[in-house]
């Protein structure tokens, strides 16, 4: 399978809305996408397969609200690959080259992100794969009443 992983633009919003909604529980409207890429157009990426239809992206943000004596950081807001896909590396390429893009562009010193404690998968890319760690449990974080636990990576080289 050829897929290609490149900056998200605006026309790839819709695809990416729908890559969500097909597989996880946490949806957003079309109006936070275009917030993201508006805002931070360097920090979201998709995976487009070789009919150029998108089959996975990351949705990234710089952190607004820094706390006194907080350095600047992004935020993974939120990561998906369509199951057909799945075990070819996309997650991992995709959240690279967010990553990448954070500490070049905006100088951030980590990169933070919330996950859900049974999404085992995900624990997995995360810790195993990109070496983040966990920081706590934010209880009921999800809307669906699930913990989550607060990760963070180093950008620092």
């Amino acid at each position: 399978m050829s897929v290609s992983i490149r900056p998200a633009r605006a026309d790839d919003l819709t695809a990416m809305q729908a890559c969500n909604l097909q597989n996880l529980p946490e949806n957003y409207t079309m109006r936070y996408y275009l917030y993201h890429a508006m805002t931070w157009p360097s920090l979201s990426y998709v995976a487009e397969d070789a009919k150029g239809r998108i089959v996975g992206y990351v949705l990234a943000k710089m952190e607004e609200d820094i706390a006194p004596g907080d350095e600047p950081h992004g935020h993974l807001t939120s990561i998906s690959v369509l199951r057909s896909y799945r075990r070819l590396g996309l997650a991992k390429k995709l959240m690279l080259q967010s990553q990448d893009a954070m500490a070049s562009i905006y100088k951030a010193s980590y990169v933070s992100l919330h996950v859900r404690k049974s999404n085992r998968a995900a624990l997995s890319l995360y810790r195993d794969s990109l070496g983040f760690t966990v920081q706590g449990i934010e209880k009921k974080y999800y809307a669906d009443g699930e913990d989550a636990y607060a990760m963070r990576l180093s950008l620092k080289q």
